[in-house]
């Protein structure tokens, strides 16, 4: 046997069978595992010699010779010393071949993982400590330098430098080794493995630097099932990591930012959605011209900025700081990259020196920067969008984070220019909402209308849609012998073609109602305009044209205290006479325009002086939730706000018209937030008194014209217009004369004294007079162009029993 040469390669002690030789190989013992794996009692084996039991295939593997055993066995011989005697004894070792491979495969499973360059492992005992580590400086200087950034000076030294066994923190900073550590000893405790962890692993000695590792760790037993300790693999997806972050603050920046088109709510989302994600304070600063929608002035000294936004991570606003809301101007700029996209992340103390502005009656307070001073680091993104800076955004992190790396202004520059064109696009919506609302309330009347027949007061709320302004208005018009027109219409839609809409029908109902109709024929003669409007546009206009437009119509007269009214696709008013309750005038609104069907109805109601009259919206007294949300559970319904309504207008004694409105507003739309525009007009009527108006009534005879003159101006004389009496004298024999000649009697004949003295005279006959420039030639035709000439204004109208003609004429001073 002693040309048999021994297998260098190490066999596994668990699989292992040990022959003791004696001289010429003569098996003298075997261990208790030799019966099983040479398939004969022990007794048999022992006296044997070897190459009895085994045949010889090649140097390190031999065969049984017992016929059925073929399977390869791996052969070791060495040499022991025998204790106490000097003599030696030889020793097989058997191992089967398919034992040793398995062996040898582990093995070289082993040294391929703790070889890998770019895969880490650890194997750790029962207590965490590391006794082996695959850690070379090459992995780690791959690892610690952020994306961008060269690698951490410390990092290969810290490679070199850990001595096995070595705890986690030893290696990691405190916080990183703590998370660590607990979730390796839940494994060795339970024996659940960890798989695709991604935690901060950062070096002890390169805490400024970003590391993340995916760490796999499993539970090791030795062979007698007792837990062992715990092997770890981890990867380096420091890379990866950043890339998801960043793809997922974009994500949050293009969710969060620009869903809706106010300026201020952008421009603070904008700093919420970095802190503390991101940075540790926000502040967004832009030019104060874009708050009323004009062009930015960012890049010119003097430009007048506002902190439009801010967040911070702290527990208070640093006091040197600007907060949120303040003012301040440029004065200059400490470099010019700041004109450009590019971010900055140098730590000068403010990249654009400026100064505060104080407003009156406030504290200046300490804050003059823009970002805190000191310790920290700083990124300025200027947000730039359509070839325009409009502001800038200030990013400040803590002492103790990571400081803003080359990647970050990367990803800061790409937030910026999403945010600022979110931020541009509400300066745009700002603009063209301010355009459109200027243009809608520059359509409506002023807001308090002070008239002989009533004081009025009205309001307008535009909706928190986007879209925002549309075609609701109302109006108040004079109208002749002292009455006026209350009017209230909404136009279906938002925008510029509603409020174009809006202009058209309110323009039409003027100079209807400047020709004196009566409220229901208005409406028949604007329900045929609506139709006519819509056949004439070319394409449609998205439901902003007049057809399905809405309007209400009262006339009041002071003198008789009687207001007719009719409506199409309204809710009637409420009515509140002194001493009594208010209540909704029992009207029966026709279609809206433009839709066809019935005919439109009027109803009159009489009215006492110092009644209450309240023209709305539909929408200031529909169902809707508390925060104005028509969509959420209604918090009161349609009857129990007309009833708070009611009792608005009932607790309105001594308030003006306008008070009333104020407090209607208030109670019904407290946070002035409608899915649809409202208008309201409040109207407190009034009656001419007696004294200042005059009646007769005459049969239809030539006779009765002198009487006629000598009536009014006995009744001039009375007033004290004695230098209106002339031309009233005329007006009235021109007017009398002509009702007695072509329609008839009775006559009736009626002065006014108002701001302007109204002279009326009403016939039976509804012939309507025509007034025509006489030829020298002709025997008649100038009584009526007389009296043009005579007063300021002059008109016709229809009444229920014939017609009526009016003048007004200015009233003259006294002489002296």
């Amino acid at each position: 046997m002693g040309d048999v040469t021994a297998s260098p390669a190490p066999l596994p002690p668990d699989a292992a069978v040990v022959l003791v030789l004696g001289a010429d190989d003569e098996v003298l013992g075997c261990t208790p595992g030799a019966e099983d794996l040479l398939g004969q009692p022990a007794a048999r084996i022992t006296g044997q010699r070897l190459d009895r039991l085994l045949e010889y295939r090649e140097p390190g593997v031999a065969l049984l010779t017992r016929p059925g055993h073929a399977d390869p066995l791996r052969l070791r011989l060495s040499t022991v010393e025998v204790a106490g005697g000097g003599r030696t004894r030889r020793l097989a070792t058997l191992t089967p071949e398919e034992a040793v491979h398995r062996h040898e495969e582990d093995q070289a499973v082993v040294r391929a993982l703790f070889s890998q360059r770019l895969v880490g492992i650890a194997i750790h005992r029962a207590d965490l400590l590391a006794t082996r580590l695959n850690i070379r400086p090459e992995v780690l200087l791959r690892s610690t330098g952020n994306a961008g950034e060269p690698p951490s000076a410390g990092a290969a030294d810290a490679a070199r430098d850990i001595a096995l066994p070595a705890r986690i923190a030893d290696m990691l900073v405190p916080d990183d080794a703590a998370a660590i550590s607990d979730r390796m000893r839940q494994v060795v405790d339970s024996g659940e493995p960890i798989i695709d962890w991604e935690h901060s692993a950062r070096l002890r000695d390169a805490p400024d630097t970003e590391r993340v590792l995916s760490i796999q760790v499993f539970q090791l037993r030795d062979p007698g099932d007792r837990v062992q300790g715990a092997v770890s693999i981890f990867t380096d997806v420091t890379e990866q990591y950043i890339a998801r972050r960043r793809m997922a603050l974009l994500h949050a920046v293009a969710e969060r930012i620009g869903a809706t088109l106010d300026l201020a709510s952008n421009a603070q989302e904008l700093a919420r959605v970095l802190v503390p994600g991101f940075a540790d304070l926000a502040g967004v600063d832009i030019s104060s011209r874009m708050l009323g929608g004009d062009e930015p002035d960012w890049t010119v000294p003097g430009a007048q900025l506002r902190r439009l936004g801010g967040e911070t991570s702290r527990p208070q606003w640093p006091a040197e700081v600007y907060p949120p809301g303040a003012r301040f101007l440029i004065e200059e700029f400490a470099d010019p990259r700041l004109s450009d996209s590019r971010a900055l992340r140098e730590s000068w103390p403010d990249a654009v020196r400026t100064r505060r502005i104080t407003l009156p009656g406030t504290d200046p307070g300490p804050a003059a920067h823009q970002l805190p001073q000191g310790a920290g680091s700083r990124m300025i993104v200027p947000l730039t969008a359509r070839g325009q800076v409009l502001g800038a955004l200030h990013l400040w992190r803590a002492p103790g984070r990571l400081p803003f790396t080359r990647q970050d202004a990367w990803l800061g520059e790409e937030i910026g220019s999403r945010a600022a064109l979110s931020l541009d696009n509400a300066r745009r919506y700002t603009r063209e909402h301010r355009t459109v609302e200027t243009l809608q309330r520059s359509l409506l009347p002023q807001p308090v209308v002070e008239l002989t027949a009533a004081r009025t007061a009205g309001s307008y709320v535009a909706a928190r849609t986007a879209a925002g302004t549309g075609g609701t208005w109302y109006d108040v018009i004079p109208l002749s012998s002292a009455r006026v027109a209350f009017v209230i219409g909404d136009i279906a839609g938002h925008g510029l073609n509603a409020t174009a809409t809006m202009g058209r029908l309110r323009t039409a109902v003027q100079t209807l109602a400047d020709i004196d109709l009566s409220p229901e024929e208005l409406l028949t003669r604007l329900d045929d305009l609506a139709i006519r409007l819509a056949d004439a546009e070319h394409e449609p206009r998205d439901g902003t044209g007049a057809v399905g437009a809405t309007c209400l119509y009262c006339v009041y007269d002071p003198v008789t205290g009687d207001c007719t009214m009719a409506g199409a696709g309204r809710v009637p008013p409420v009515v509140a006479r002194p001493g009594q309750p208010p209540e909704t005038v029992p009207l029966k609104a026709g279609p809206p325009l433009g839709v066809g069907g019935e005919p439109y109805e009027s109803v009159r109601v009489r009215l006492e002086p110092d009644s209450w009259l309240l023209l709305f919206s539909d929408e200031l007294v529909a169902a809707r939730a508390g925060d104005g949300d028509i969509l959420e559970p209604a918090e009161h319904t349609p009857e129990e706000r007309m009833n708070l309504l009611r009792a608005e207008i009932a607790a309105a004694d001594g308030h003006t018209p306008a008070e009333l409105g104020q407090s209607v507003l208030d109670a019904l739309l407290p946070r002035r937030a409608p899915d649809s525009e409202v208008a309201l007009l409040v109207a407190r009527v009034r009656c001419l008194a007696e004294e200042n108006t005059a009646h007769w009534s005459f049969a239809a005879d030539p006779a009765v014209v002198g009487e006629a003159r000598n009536a009014i101006l006995g009744r001039l004389a009375e007033w004290g217009l004695e230098t209106n009496a002339f031309a009233t004298e005329l007006i009235v024999s021109e007017l009398v004369t002509n009702a007695i000649r072509y329609a008839g009697g009775p006559v009736e004949l009626r002065l006014i004294r108002d701001e302007t003295l109204i002279c009326e005279v009403s016939d039976p006959s509804e012939t309507q007079p025509h007034l025509r420039r006489a030829r020298p030639t002709d025997e008649g035709g100038r009584g009526l162009f007389l009296v043009a000439q005579l007063a300021h204004r002059w008109g016709s109208r229809y009444t229920a029993r014939g017609k009526t003609i009016w003048t007004e004429q200015l009233l003259e001073p006294e002489p002296g």
